[in-house]
C-alpha cells in the first residue's frame, strides 16, 4: 500500500470527518448495550484477534478491541460487531500507548522539525512526560502554546522545574533562599500547578539546584501536594561525589515523608566503578520506605551508559557558582584552577577515566562528536583533564559516559516499583551523535530484555511502561486497555526492537505495526501516518 493510499484510509476509515457526536458516556452506554447482548452494536474501529497485553501484568489473551471517539469501548469477542475499518492483527501484541515518565523531548516536540515525534512513535510511545531534572520552562501556559503550535504526534505532561523557578529567583548563587525569595518560589510553582502541572521536577545534581537545601524541596513538595502532584528527582549523587548515593536517595525518601506526595528516583542508577553493587542498598531503602507507606517509585533506562554535560559530570558545584563567567575567573586564577583540576581528576576517577567518555554535541566543534575524551587527548599530545577544561572554557560538550554495572541494572529493572523511562531528548535526525536513548529505550526494554534475554516477563515489562507510570502520574484515564480508557494502544510484533547505536544513533527503533493516538492512527501498517493527534494533558483534566 503506498503512502498516499495509506494516508486516505486513515482519513476516510480510522478517521472519520464526520462531527463525533459521542462523548464517553455514550461510549460506556454502548459497551454495557454490548455486554447485555445486543449484537448490532458498531464502532469506529475494531482491532481484531491480537494478543492483549492489558497493562495490568496480567497474562496476554487473545481478544479484540473495539473504539469509539478515540476511546476503547469494548473489550472481548466483536466477532458479530460492525466497523467502517477493522483491522486483523492476530500473531501480534495490543498494548496500552506506553508512557514516558522522564523526556527531554519537550523543545523538540515545541518545532515544526520535530512535533511530529516519528522516533518515540516507532518506540510505542503515546504520551511523554516533560521539564525532568529541574530543567525547562517555568511559565507552563507558554510552554503549553508552543508545544501545541505545530499540532503533536504524542501526549504530553509538563512537570514544574524546580531549577528554572530557582534560577529565576536566586539566579545561580549558591546560598538559601531568603523569606522572601522563598515565597516567590511557592508562588512560581503554584502557578505552574494550576496551569495544569502534573508535578515538581529536580535536579539537585546540576546547578543551580544543586545549592538548595533538601528543606527547600520539601516545602515546595507541600505546594504540589495540595494540587495531588508528584515529585521526581534527579538525586544530588549517584555516585559518591557529595553525600553519596544512598543518601541522596534518603533525600528524595524524605520529601515524600514530609511534604506528603508521591515521590519518584528518576533513571535510577549506581554510577561509576565506586558505587557498582550498590544498588542492593538502595533497593532496601526504597522498599523500608514503602514498608512505612510512603509511595516511593523509582524510573530507569536499560543501557548501562547515562548522558550529561561534561560541566556537570567533571567539575566541582562549587567553581560554578555565579555562571560561565565567574567560572572563567577562578580558572584565570592560578591556585583556584589547581583545586578545580584536582576534583576534576577524582570525578573523571568517578566516571571510569576518559576512555568512557563520548562526545554527544559540540556545536563549536562537531568533528569531535562521537569520539572519546582519551582519543582526543592522545591526538592532542595532552592530558585528558587539560583538554577537558579547554572544551568546557569553550562551551562545553554534552557527553555519554559509559559506567554502569549490568548487576545494577538488573537489580533495578527487576524492582516491581521501577517504571521505564528514556531520558532522551529529540535530536534532529543525523545532528550530532546523541545516546541511543532517544531512538529505542522502550523498544530495547522488550526486545532485548524481554524477547532476547527473557529477563523480564512481557506483560510485566508493559506494566512497567504503562498502568505503573500512569497510576504514579495520576492519569486515570489511560494505561490500560479497559472499557473507558483513551484508545493510546500500540500494536507491536515480536520483532520489536532497537536498532540505535552509540556510534550510529540516529534509527529508529522496528517492530510497531499499528500505533493510535486518542484513537487516531499514528503509525499504519508500519509506517507513519503524519497525524498530531497528541496534545497537553492538563492535570485533572486529561
Amino acid at each position: 500500500m503506498t503512502r498516499d493510499r495509506r494516508m486516505n484510509r486513515m482519513r476516510g476509515d480510522l478517521v472519520p470527518e464526520r462531527a463525533r457526536a459521542a462523548v464517553r458516556a455514550g461510549v460506556l452506554a454502548l459497551a454495557g448495550l454490548l455486554a447485555g447482548g445486543c449484537e448490532a452494536a458498531s464502532y469506529e474501529l475494531i482491532l481484531r484477534g491480537g494478543q492483549v497485553v492489558d497493562g495490568t501484568g496480567a497474562p496476554a489473551r487473545e481478544t479484540d478491541v473495539g473504539i469509539v471517539d478515540g476511546v476503547i469501548a469494548a473489550v472481548g469477542d466483536l466477532s458479530r460487531a460492525e466497523a467502517p475499518a477493522v483491522l486483523d492483527i492476530s500473531g501480534l501484541y495490543l498494548a496500552p500507548g506506553f508512557i514516558d515518565t522522564h523526556s527531554h523531548a519537550g523543545p523538540g516536540l515545541a518545532t515544526a522539525d520535530l512535533s511530529h515525534a516519528e522516533p518515540l512513535l516507532a518506540q510505542g510511545l503515546a504520551t511523554v512526560v516533560v521539564n525532568p531534572d529541574g530543567g525547562g520552562p517555568v511559565d507552563l501556559a507558554a510552554q503549553r502554546t508552543a508545544l501545541e503550535e505545530e499540532g503533536l504526534g504524542v501526549n504530553v505532561a509538563q512537570l514544574v522545574p524546580h531549577g528554572s523557578v530557582r534560577g529565576r529567583v536566586i539566579g545561580g548563587e549558591d546560598r538559601a533562599p531568603t523569606p522572601a525569595e522563598m515565597e516567590e518560589m511557592r508562588s512560581l510553582v503554584r502557578a505552574g500547578m494550576e496551569a495544569g502541572g502534573w508535578g515538581l521536577s529536580s535536579g539537585t545534581f546540576y546547578t543551580p539546584g544543586s545549592y538548595s537545601e533538601n528543606g527547600e524541596l520539601i516545602e515546595l513538595g507541600r505546594v504540589v501536594a495540595e494540587f495531588g502532584g508528584i515529585y521526581t528527582s534527579h538525586i544530588r549523587d549517584e555516585s559518591n561525589y557529595t553525600i553519596g548515593l544512598a543518601a541522596a536517595v534518603d533525600e528524595v525518601i524524605e520529601v515524600g515523608r514530609q511534604a506528603g506526595i508521591t515521590a519518584i528516583v528518576t533513571h535510577i542508577k549506581a554510577l561509576g566503578p565506586p558505587v557498582w553493587g550498590a544498588s542492593r542498598t538502595v533497593v532496601e531503602r526504597i522498599e523500608a520506605a514503602r514498608a512505612e507507606g510512603l509511595g516511593i517509585f523509582a524510573d530507569q533506562y536499560p543501557y548501562l551508559a547515562s548522558a550529561t554535560g561534561l560541566s556537570a559530570a567533571l567539575l566541582p558545584r562549587w567553581s560554578q557558582a555565579g555562571g560561565s563567567d565567574a567560572f572563567a575567573e577562578r580558572v584565570a586564577d592560578r591556585e583556584t584552577r589547581a583545586r578545580i583540576r584536582e576534583a576534576m581528576v577524582e570525578n573523571l576517577a568517578r566516571r571510569g577515566g576518559a576512555d568512557r567518555i563520548q562526545f554527544r554535541r559540540f556545536r563549536p566543534d562537531p568533528a569531535i562528536e562521537g569520539r572519546l575524551l582519551s582519543d582526543l587527548a592522545d591526538e592532542r599530545g595532552a592530558d585528558p583533564i587539560d583538554v577537558a577544561l579547554e572544551l568546557i572554557l569553550a562551551g562545553g560538550p554534552s557527553i555519554v559516559s559509559f559506567n554502569m554495572s549490568e548487576e545494577d541494572l538488573l537489580t533495578f529493572m527487576t524492582q516491581k516499583w521501577t517504571m521505564t523511562s528514556s531520558d532522551g531528548d529529540l535530536p534532529l535526525f543525523g545532528v550530532g551523535v546523541p545516546h541511543p536513548r532517544s531512538y529505542g529505550a522502550f523498544a530495547r526494554k522488550i526486545g532485548k530484555f524481554v524477547f532476547a534475554d527473557g529477563t523480564v516477563a512481557l506483560e510485566e515489562a508493559v506494566r512497567t511502561m504503562t498502568s505503573l507510570p500512569a497510576d504514579v502520574m495520576g492519569m486515570t484515564d489511560r494505561g490500560r486497555i479497559a472499557v473507558g480508557q483513551v484508545a493510546d494502544i500500540v500494536v507491536f510484533s515480536e520483532d520489536f526492537r532497537d536498532n540505535a547505536t552509540f556510534t550510529e544513533p540516529h534509527r529508529l527503533s522496528s517492530g510497531v505495526v499499528h500505533l493510535f493516538v486518542a484513537g487516531e492512527a499514528a503509525i499504519l501498517d508500519s509506517a507513519f501516518t503524519g497525524a498530531r493527534a497528541g496534545r497537553v494533558l492538563v492535570r485533572g483534566r486529561s
